[in-house]
């Protein structure tokens, strides 16, 4: 199926929590979080738990417990939450999963690749605290 930007509802839902959690001076749970973002309690708490197996979050037990950082937020990118739920971003220039006219005589020309680009670039540069300034 053409997919330009592959963006599940989870990897959406761990981008957002990352940099509310980077905001944070203490652990936070998934309940404010869920309810900032309207969407359900069970699945942020299913994506906090993703992140924490890799690597990116710790979580705290307990009455003041919750989910922390697990590196400095000027050391997290998008890239590093999004390779977690989507694996490697795509950079080709093609909408399907194997080439069908080629690059140079593809229809939509280069814009494909170039947005790709973009994205990779964007996400590869921008570091949790500086998509929390945003």
């Amino acid at each position: 199926m053409a997919n330009l930007l592959k963006l599940s509802e989870a990897t959406a839902l761990a981008l957002h929590t990352m940099v509310i959690i980077s905001k944070q001076d203490d652990p936070i749970s998934a309940a404010p979080m869920a309810k900032q973002l309207s969407a359900s309690e069970a699945h942020v708490f299913k994506v906090l738990q993703q992140l924490v197996r890799a690597g990116l979050l710790r979580s705290k037990r307990g009455p003041n417990g919750g989910y922390v950082l697990a590196r400095a937020a000027e050391e997290i990118t998008l890239m590093d939450v999004y390779e977690v739920f989507e694996g490697a971003m795509r950079k080709d220039g093609c909408l399907f999963s194997t080439s069908v006219c080629g690059e140079l005589d593809c229809i939509l020309g280069g814009l494909v690749k170039d947005v790709r680009t973009k994205v990779v670039e964007h996400f590869s540069s921008t570091t949790l605290k500086q998509a929390g300034r945003k």
